[in-house]
């Protein structure tokens, strides 16, 4: 995990003891870079050395936190840090202290005295923990991996998960608590896990709980509304600048990064962002994001991406991931991260406004098929019936098919590759009861009553934010020893986005509405009303000429997945996408992420060549 913390090791143990307890920490110093070393040791006056933590985040209200621990219960503190702040919080507060923390982390804290290690993750997920039991003993860690190096020590089971493959070839990521390895699972976003010695198994419990609760708007509160919006963000950004590093923020063409860089810039009038992009026409915001950071007055650096780079460097991401992930806007990221990290050590990101605000245009589905809510029932399904025979592509097939659904029947969340009639030819295991409401069931009865758009949200919360997107933004940022601060995702801001109308977050011709309302005064002009794009790639186009393609066919064609996925199937597709005969790219590269995992990390056929970048210790 060096490329995780490059700048100290530090490990512990406890001398002696039975069972053994060993903490090992790889740190990226970034709050008080002198001190903080991990494993931290903390404790009251009459026990000072009780506690050992390791963590990994940032803790952005750790200076209030001090303040309160220290004037209301005399706590003491060694460091100037963040993390003593977790360990106090927690002595003084159990785990109310959780709901306290401003920030992203993940962390494991072994008490001395109960003998036991309590380990929690933030709200969103947007930091990681994988953790193991077997025989042999319990193990966590920020990633999978470690965890596979001590497979033979805790005597886990090894095997490929199933039914993780399968919601894996859905939904293009394996949602958590799953991983594709059976003895290895994550904590959950918002849980805390109480592990105990000779515990079968860690006891995980939820501690928070999003709930999407509107609040109509009136003629006098609607510009109120507004300016609470503008207020939250700017404090949230104000606390994410708080380092004793460089740092930067990431641009790309939307609104989102080009609000979190425009607050930044009030706090550091020197900041650097950076954007990626490729040469092909229409998929990249270089230009954009360019004029976004001359509007604001950063200093902006572009980073362009050719095919033989994109090729050559899969291996090494996918290694870096630990889990498929079947986004193909992970590549650009891990390249911009790469470059951001040879001039800061720091970059804010604009990740989850989305998911809070209501911007993704498929929110906007219930006001087009409200018309099918009076239809009875059976009326509605008479309708789907009817749509089927339909020829392909014909306007308004579509509509009248999802319009016969219910909202649990047609919305997985913001990404689905296979029907299940296409499962059924790539997996040779293909489990029929083994589908998306595995997943999304629970968080749907969650949701009963609320509006459409506020379910739609939740499930996106669970399930592509967090195993796609915080996944892919951790992991390819980590990758190059950069730490990615994401404001939007903020307990405050949540506290402000969740209490939105359905009418403030999506109209018929656009989403955020009052997000954009809000932010009116601090965006240029020029980005206030564009259609998201992120980092777009033109997977379907490298797919049909040239090195991807090249890759594509050597990847099928060597792979020893055979007894998981249809080598032949596979091939087929491939060769039905290269002469055009179909589109089948969100597909393909879904399975031959896979491949390529599996050629990794269950073949160990393929090799990756991991370049670390040295960089200095201190930027």
């Amino acid at each position: 995990m060096r490329h995780r913390g490059p700048d100290e090791l530090g490990t512990w143990s406890e001398a002696g003891a039975r069972p053994a307890v060993v903490l090992g920490f790889n740190r990226l110093a970034i709050i008080d870079i002198a001190h903080s070393h991990q494993p931290l040791r903390w404790g009251p006056p009459e026990a000072p050395d009780r506690y050992l933590l390791v963590f990994n985040g940032e803790i952005y209200n750790y200076l209030e936190l001090r303040d309160e621990l220290a004037t209301g219960y005399g706590a003491a503190f060694a460091t100037d840090g963040d993390g003593e702040a977790i360990v106090a919080a927690y002595h003084y507060w159990g785990t109310g202290a959780l709901a306290r923390l401003r920030g992203m982390f993940a962390f494991a804290l072994w008490d001395t005295v109960t003998r036991e290690l309590f380990c929690a993750r933030d709200p969103f997920g947007i930091k990681p923990l994988f953790f193991a039991t077997g025989p042999g003993g319990t193990a966590v860690a920020s990633e999978k991996k470690c965890l596979l190096d001590l497979a033979d020590v805790l005597h886990l089971d090894g095997a490929i998960d199933r039914r993780a493959l399968q919601h894996y070839t859905v939904l293009q990521y394996v949602p958590e608590p799953e991983t594709l390895h059976r003895g290895v699972r994550r904590l959950e976003s918002g849980c805390y896990a109480r592990i105990r010695p000779h515990q079968p198994q860690p006891q995980i419990t939820r501690y928070f709980v999003p709930r999407f609760a509107a609040e109509p708007f009136t003629r006098d509160s609607e510009q109120a509304r507004y300016d609470q919006i503008t207020a939250v963000l700017e404090d949230s950004v104000a606390k994410h600048m708080r380092a004793d590093v460089t740092v930067g923020a990431f641009l790309s063409g939307g609104i989102d990064s080009t609000a979190i860089a425009a607050l930044a810039i009030r706090h550091n009038p020197r900041l650097i962002t950076f954007t990626t992009g490729f040469e092909r026409e229409g998929f990249s915001e270089i230009d954009v994001a360019a004029a976004s950071a001359e509007a604001i007055g950063a200093r902006h650096i572009a980073k362009v991406v050719s095919p033989s780079e994109f090729v050559a460097a899969l291996p090494e991401i996918v290694w870096y991931l630990d889990e498929p992930v079947a986004d193909p806007a992970l590549v650009p990221l891990f390249f911009v991260a790469r470059e951001a990290r040879k001039h800061v050590k720091v970059v804010l990101s604009g990740e989850g406004a989305d998911e809070l605000f209501g911007g993704y245009t498929i929110y906007r589905e219930p006001l087009s098929l409200k018309p099918f809510d009076y239809l009875p029932g059976r009326l509605r399904r008479m309708v789907g019936a009817l749509s089927k025979p339909l020829p392909d592509g014909l306007r308004g097939k579509s509509l009248l098919h999802r319009g016969s659904l219910t909202l649990e029947q047609r919305y997985y969340g913001n990404a689905r590759s296979f029907s299940d009639e296409q499962l059924r030819q790539v997996l040779p295991g293909f489990r029929p009861e083994w589908t998306h409401t595995d997943v999304t069931a629970p968080l749907y009865a969650q949701s009963a009553g609320w509006d459409p758009v506020a379910r739609m949200q939740h499930i996106d919360l669970f399930t592509w934010l967090r195993g796609d997107i915080l996944v892919k933004a951790d992991k390819m940022t980590m990758a190059n020893s950069l730490e990615l601060r994401v404001p939007f995702l903020d307990p405050e801001v949540f506290a402000v986005a969740c209490r939105l109308p359905v009418n403030a977050k999506i109209t018929r011709s656009t989403t955020k509405y009052a997000l954009r309302r809000a932010l009116e005064p601090i965006v240029p002009a020029h980005v206030l009303h564009r259609p998201k794009l992120g980092f777009p790639v033109p997977i379907r186009h490298w797919l049909r000429a040239g090195e991807l393609l090249e890759w594509a066919y050597a990847t099928v064609d060597s792979s020893q997945a055979n007894d998981l996925v249809d080598i032949a199937a596979t091939r087929r597709m491939l060769d039905e996408h290269r002469c055009g005969a179909a589109d089948h790219s969100r597909r393909l590269w879904t399975v031959l992420i896979f491949m390529l995992w599996h050629a990794i990390f269950v073949e160990h056929s393929v090799i990756p060549r991991i370049t670390e970048p040295q960089y200095p210790v201190q930027l």
